[in-house]
């Protein structure tokens, strides 16, 4: 645990368990909104509305690239924002929270679905696009907050393994009890909506898992403490309120290598995991057949994926973040090659793989927000200039272009393969196959380009990040020092 601290003047409790609940809770509450919206939006848009799945596809591309710019947008806003009485970002994330909830359940109405193709397809565009927006002023104060609550690297590294077992438990909530509501068999076996199309079972469910985000985001504000003052350097050595433009802060963010690699490799790591997440829905539903099984593998999967939670701090100390990730997109990639070269019938057998895949998954994912803190203090120490929101809002604007560029894939896949839209159409066998190949091609694809990146772009391995971390704690305790001369 480390030792008490100050924030301004003021002493405050140390970092501990606390603090990390509270950003496991912060999470768990984004991800009762965006994994149940990952997996199961597109179902209703084209099952229950009857929406093409290429207008989808469109919808999650136009929206996602929306939302990349809102994120940059929110990040510069609330850098420039001074901290208040409960800190800099923790105020942001919960005055936001209430509004965003809202509209995630606006997104599953169906009181449009009589209505023409036209009128569904604008309430689509409206209620998701605002979604995406106020998504992220919640989102992108949350993830800033990490550097505050503490300077220390194994704090962080903390923070960051506990908001993906937040996320992971959302995922294990979401993919157990939504599938097992939602889907229902036909006299013929097949796996069909239960209720047909303008069901307001979507609704229901949606309902339930918004007001279980909103506690989970009190909690979070309630437990999480930002106790490292926030500072601003800037690579001109302006003070913070004679910034010239939002371009400027945006433009040195952008001259990072780290940051790019960071970038880079999170689209392709977005874009399997998201893909696979859209489609393997209807790969049990359609190409196996077997809806239940779909409770069955996200619970391996999200249970899979908190296995790897005990490795993170033991293997961050011998390998660093980016060993880690590394070694966990590798097989990740490994497993779904051979998904992809297989082409079982066997829902067992998908389901086994699919849990590896995401042990893997889970081990890069464990570490990734730590990687931002760590690109952070990077710039910091290369550019002299520490503006946390904006670097994270860059980060996050890459992670939403893959999550883009996936929803696009996964919308225009369903019709690249004649997949015929309705809450109780059967798919032919040929529109089943091609459904498996294209669910385990594209991630695969990705993934291999995602380690790719890691290896010849993104540069902060362990010793790098040691070195910076030691040369940034000398810096501060400088600085400490001078303010204590002055006072």
């Amino acid at each position: 645990m480390s030792s008490p601290a100050t924030n301004g003047t003021a002493t405050v409790r140390p970092f501990g368990m606390r603090d990390k609940a509270g950003y496991l809770f912060g999470d768990f509450g984004n991800d009762f909104m965006f994994t149940f919206a990952s997996s199961f939006l597109m179902i209703f848009y084209t099952k229950v509305m009857g929406v093409p799945g290429a207008v989808v596809g469109t919808l999650f591309l136009i929206a996602r690239v929306v939302d990349a710019f809102a994120d940059v947008t929110v990040g510069v806003v609330v850098d420039k924002m001074p901290a208040g009485k409960g800190g800099k970002y923790r105020p942001v994330m919960m005055k936001m929270a209430p509004a965003v909830v809202i509209f995630s359940f606006l997104m599953y109405q169906t009181f449009t679905v009589g209505s023409p193709m036209w009128v569904r397809i604008v309430y689509m565009y409206i209620t998701y696009i605002i979604w995406g927006i106020l998504y992220s002023c919640v989102n992108i104060p949350y993830s800033s907050m990490a550097s505050l609550i503490s300077p220390e690297p194994e704090d962080r590294t903390s923070l960051s393994t506990f908001r993906s077992v937040g996320s992971t438990c959302a995922s294990l909530v979401i993919g157990v009890v939504a599938p097992l509501i939602i889907y229902e068999t036909a006299a013929d076996g097949s796996q069909i909506i239960r209720g047909g199309e303008g069901t307001q079972i979507f609704a229901l469910v949606s309902g339930i898992f918004a007001v279980l985000a909103l506690a989970c985001f009190f909690a979070c504000y309630k437990l999480c403490t930002e106790r490292v003052k926030p500072e601003i350097h800037h690579a001109d050595g302006e003070p913070a309120a004679e910034r010239k433009s939002t371009l400027h802060m945006i433009g040195n963010a952008l001259k990072s290598r780290s940051l790019w690699g960071l970038i880079l490799m999170s689209v392709c790591s977005a874009i399997a995991l998201i893909f696979l997440m859209q489609m393997v829905n209807y790969i049990y539903a359609d190409y196996f057949r077997n809806a239940s099984m779909i409770a069955v593998t996200t619970m391996g999967g999200s249970l899979a994926m908190l296995a790897a939670a005990p490795l993170v701090r033991p293997l961050t100390k011998k390998i660093g973040h980016k060993g880690i990730s590394m070694s966990g997109l590798t097989l990740a990639c490994v497993v779904v090659i051979i998904l992809y070269v297989l082409h079982t019938d066997q829902p067992l057998v998908f389901t086994v793989g699919y849990m590896i895949l995401f042990f893997g998954v889970g081990m890069s994912t464990m570490v990734c927000y730590a990687m931002a803190t760590d690109t952070i203090d990077d710039i910091e120490v290369t550019q002299n200039m520490r503006e946390d929101a904006t670097v994270y809002s860059v980060y996050s604007f890459g992670r939403k272009v893959g999550q883009a560029i996936a929803g696009w894939l996964a919308g225009n896949a369903l019709s690249w393969v004649g997949y015929q839209a309705g809450a109780t159409t059967v798919q032919t066998a040929e529109v089943r196959n091609n459904i498996y190949t294209l669910s385990t091609l594209i991630p695969a694809v990705t993934l291999v380009v995602g380690i790719l990146i890691l290896v010849f772009i993104y540069p902060l391995n362990k010793k790098r990040v040691d070195s910076n971390v030691a040369f940034l704690k000398a810096k501060r305790a400088q600085a400490e020092a001078a303010e204590a001369v002055e006072a």
